[in-house]
């Protein structure tokens, strides 16, 4: 029988110190790569935040230095270096750099919120690091202390007098033993930085990068918070409500105790994809938690209520309806968080998700009735995307097959361009069958596609997505440009670099273009937003004498050839073009196809709320928005081509 192995007192390993760090640095803050590496910079300026969001501190600056060694320093309180109660033969400094779970932040006492209540957050700095160095400033002296691998290499000693009143410097170099040749990414820490001064307004962060040739500095500081934050996200990118939703409220507990505040910015891209960015007491929350599920709930709520005052149906609207497509930050201040692991991905605290709703809930329902364009965008689009999110699900739709395994069906009334590339090449789509006929004999047949259409396509605001679908010209538009639609809409899909309507020059012509607007805009608004659509100006006249011909778009223009081109000549024959089909090729070539001498106007979109409001009151199911509209506009009628 083989002896078994002993196990006895003496395999019982005791790990003293930071030993337990540097043996599971995992545990700590998740793991040995560079995602682990830059949490150390968190930790330490975190530290330094916490001093600001105290009142403490209003200037913090990080350096990113040759050697990758990064230091960190704030205008506080400066860490304390009397002797610690407990350890009579060590500072405080020296027992918060070298031991687990010490800190001022477990009884509330010193710091009213904070981010790093763990009280290990330094130490595992300390522990990991190569080299760290701590200077502190208190009453205009000036203390320091090193250490390496987490164990002091000098002990708290008395530099000089200090120019400053309070304060704290810390440098420290990852140790290679632990995250191998990994370094710092310059452009993460920027970011990092950036963050945290949204954040808090009342801080001021300087960042320097002292490890190019030329070094590069910056300073932050952001009198609107979260609303500076996220414009400077979204830029310029048109959104569904015309003004950001940003505010700032007390948060308060169920017996009516201050618990911190919340603040937070709201945006809805109309072309990005949307992200929820949330943070408590400035530590960044990449999986969410119970301040998110809060934010949420407002939100729904909110809208909800609306959606019954408006007397519209939001029963089946949910909370991702509403934000999947939103830009969201959140910050929250709370006394005592409780987070899900060390590095602090999540908010764990039961209550607060209560508390943020209810500081959230006033404001947002004064922000909707406020602005009831931006509401009614956002419901109306809301309510679309939980029809189709139903309707998904009943039909139990498969997944769009991929671009590659697909078979391209073109309808067969269409006249393709002989270039394969989207590249320069463009699609007309024309009203009936004759100017189609005209339109195939002018075209340049490499560049240029024509789509013939029967009549007056749908008008999509009014009809269902039953109906959409089963509507022969939609259908072979659709299957024509190759991109898709609605949620099934992908722009690089795009068959054409411009797709140009391209109707008569008079009413029926014009309604024909507006419901291909409004089919464009709702379907596929990239096409608006990228610049893709344009309508083709035929003109409404030719004018000819002796040798003399022109082309006039319209009456005023005629008057003006009149009054130069012709002036003086009597009997000017002129005939009017009742419809595109009446034009010779040649004609409709050289007046609205060709590339040299046609007129086009490129369709865009400046305000999307404002752009739904005017489609929703024209195009949509209300007949008596509609005759409200013409009653106020209806000025100079008989001016109007019937």
């Amino acid at each position: 029988m083989a002896n078994q192995q002993s196990y006895s007192a003496s395999d019982i390993e005791v790990l003293e110190g930071l030993e337990p760090v540097r043996l599971r640095p995992g545990m700590y803050i998740g793991g040995i790569d560079s995602t682990a590496m830059h949490h150390l910079v968190n930790e330490v300026l975190d530290n330094s935040m916490d001093e600001a969001v105290a009142g403490h501190a209003d200037s913090i600056k990080v350096t990113f230095q040759q050697g990758n060694t990064i230091t960190i320093e704030d205008n506080g309180r400066g860490i304390p270096i009397d002797p610690h109660p407990k350890f009579k033969d060590k500072s405080a400094l020296e027992v918060i750099f070298t031991t687990l779970h010490s800190g001022g932040k477990f009884s509330g006492k010193a710091y009213n919120t904070s981010g790093g209540l763990h009280g290990v957050g330094i130490s595992v700095v300390n522990a990991l690091s190569t080299n760290l160095k701590v200077e502190v400033s208190r009453d205009k002296k000036i203390y320091e202390q090193t250490f390496s691998q987490g164990k002091p290499t000098s002990k708290l000693e008395q530099k000089g007098e200090g120019r400053r009143k309070n304060g704290t410097t810390v440098t420290f170099t990852p140790d290679t033993e632990i995250f191998g040749d990994t370094q710092f990414n310059a452009t993460n820490l920027h970011d990092l930085v950036r963050s945290k001064a949204y954040l808090y307004k009342g801080v001021t962060i300087h960042w320097k990068d002292e490890t190019p040739e030329e070094v590069v500095k910056e300073s932050f500081h952001y009198e609107n918070g979260l609303a500076d934050y996220l414009k400077d996200r979204i830029g310029e990118a048109p959104c569904f409500t015309n003004e950001i939703f940003a505010g700032e409220a007390k948060l308060f507990e169920k017996n009516g105790k201050e618990d911190g505040r919340v603040e937070w910015a709201l945006a809805w891209p109309f072309s990005q994809d949307g992200k929820f960015k949330s943070y408590v007491n400035t530590i960044p929350t990449p999986q969410g938690g119970t301040h998110e599920t809060g934010l949420r709930a407002a939100v729904l709520k909110s809208v909800k209520q609306y959606a019954e005052m408006r007397n519209k149906k939001a029963d089946s609207v949910t909370a991702d309806d509403l934000l999947a497509d939103a830009e969201i930050v959140l910050s929250t201040f709370i006394h005592e968080p409780q987070f899900q692991g060390q590095t602090k991905d999540k908010l764990s605290n039961s209550g607060v998700a209560r508390m943020v709703e209810n500081a959230m809930k006033d404001p947002l329902d004064l922000w909707l009735a406020a602005d009831t364009a931006s509401a009614d965008t956002l419901l109306n689009n809301a309510i679309e995307k939980a029809e189709d999110r139903l309707r998904r699900r009943k039909e139990q739709e498969v997944k769009r097959k991929t671009a590659v395994s697909r078979r391209l069906r073109l309808p067969g009334k269409l006249s393709d361009c002989s270039d394969k590339a989207a590249s320069d090449t463009e699609i007309f789509i024309v009203e009936g069958d004759s100017a189609g006929g005209s339109a195939k004999q002018a075209r340049d047949r490499k560049t240029q596609a024509i789509l013939p259409l029967r009549g007056k396509i749908l008008n999509v605001a009014s009809a269902t997505k039953d109906k959409l679908k089963q509507n022969k010209e939609l259908s072979d538009l659709v299957q024509a440009l190759g991109c898709g639609m609605g949620k099934d809409f992908e722009a690089d899909h795009l068959r054409y670099e411009r797709v140009i309507i391209m109707t008569d020059a008079d009413v029926d012509g014009a309604h024909i273009a507006t419901l291909l607007m409004t089919f464009f805009y709702q379907e596929m608004p990239h096409l608006l937003l990228n610049g893709n659509v344009y309508l083709a100006l035929p003109p409404l006249y030719k004018m000819s004498y002796g040798g003399t011909s022109v082309f006039a778009q319209d009456d005023e223009e005629k008057e003006h050839h009149l009054n130069t081109t012709f002036k003086g000549k009597k009997n000017v024959e002129m005939s009017r073009f009742k419809g595109l089909g009446e034009m010779l090729p040649a004609q409709l070539k050289v007046t609205t196809m060709s590339k040299e001498h046609r007129k086009l106007m490129q369709i865009s979109v400046d305000s999307i709320a404002e752009t739904d409001q005017i489609v929703q009151q024209l195009m949509g199911k209300n007949p008596e928005e509609r005759l409200n509209f013409i009653r106020e506009n209806t000025t100079g009628s008989e001016k109007i081509d019937i």
